[in-house]
């Protein structure tokens, strides 16, 4: 006599959006399994392959920058002449607003170790006639004096960052890196003639180590989120350094491995310097938001939920 037994079927899909349901029909003579898929479309998977922008190992990202900019200056001169404090965009008529552009490069060597390289360029000049007298360097600069200046920065900036905690969804760690400040400041008299000339300029190459935390959210299946914090200050000898540095950017994937990203950014540096070629203080800080394109290629690197 044959007998058949039935077995309760539990939708899996109560625990997971990816579920397997399975009933079992067993009689004298044959085993049989059967094993019924639900997926839910209406929910991104769990893992990276469903994220065509999240977890490649490599992105490339180009956009533009709108900085609001705050500047201070201040180069001795030689036999213990004192320079001036200037604050660039008040006493010599810089710009507080402008734009630049950016690049930026991320490699993720391995699930938790990931480096970025990122490099931005601004370049300021201005004419005024100076409402104060001004010492730079070895050259007075008379109040009711017109005068030119420029000031071009570059900012290239390596980072490591580890990831403590890395999960499909999201990831949180820490940074350790270097923002690398080129700086060529300079001021003229304009109208000079033979009998009255000075000009002065300064270059430098100031390298500033920052650590750091970072986190990575994925907030749906075309939206992401990433922000990070840095600070360092460090006194070696005749070097005086302080920085800070911030970045909150959302991503949207336009369509495969193509996203767009809106984000604000900022950084605050203060750099003392006392060497036989350049003596004084450089104060930079820049704020303001960003646009940018992304492009992810490359393998996705795994993930584990648990």
């Amino acid at each position: 006599m044959k007998k058949l037994v039935y077995f309760l079927i539990i939708p899996l899909s109560f625990f997971s959006a990816n579920a397997q349901t399975t009933a079992e029909i067993t009689n004298e003579n044959t085993l049989t399994t059967v094993t019924i898929e639900k997926n839910n479309s209406d929910e991104f998977q769990n893992t990276a392959d469903d994220l065509p922008w999240h977890g490649r190992r490599f992105k490339a990202t180009a956009g533009v920058f709108f900085p609001v900019n705050n500047t201070e200056v201040e180069v001795n001169g030689t036999g213990g002449r004192i320079g001036t404090d200037i604050d660039f965009e008040k006493d010599l008529g810089f710009e507080t607003n402008t734009v630049s552009f950016f690049g930026a490069f991320e490699w993720r060597a391995s699930r938790r170790s990931r480096f970025n390289l990122e490099y931005f360029y601004l370049k300021r000049n201005s004419e005024k006639t100076l409402q104060k007298t001004i010492e730079f360097k070895d050259n007075t600069y008379e109040v009711n004096t017109r005068v030119s200046a420029f000031m071009n920065n570059e900012m290239v900036r390596f980072a490591y960052g580890y990831a403590i905690i890395s999960k499909p969804k999201y990831e949180l760690g820490l940074l350790i890196g270097a923002h690398v400040l080129l700086a060529d400041v300079g001021i003229r008299l304009e109208g000079q003639t033979a009998q009255v000339e000075a000009h002065d300029n300064v270059g430098f190459t100031a390298p500033l180590p920052d650590i750091g935390i970072w986190g990575e959210f994925v907030l749906g299946k075309k939206v992401g989120l990433y922000a990070n914090v840095n600070y360092f200050a460090l006194k070696i000898d005749d070097i005086d350094g302080r920085i800070i540095s911030y970045n909150l950017s959302v991503l949207y994937n336009v369509y495969k491995n193509f996203s767009l990203t809106a984000g604000y950014t900022g950084l605050n540096f203060r750099l003392d310097v006392t060497r036989p070629k350049i003596d004084g203080f450089f104060k930079w800080g820049y704020n303001g938001p960003t646009l940018a394109a992304t492009y992810s290629f490359g393998n996705h690197v795994k993930f584990y939920k648990h």
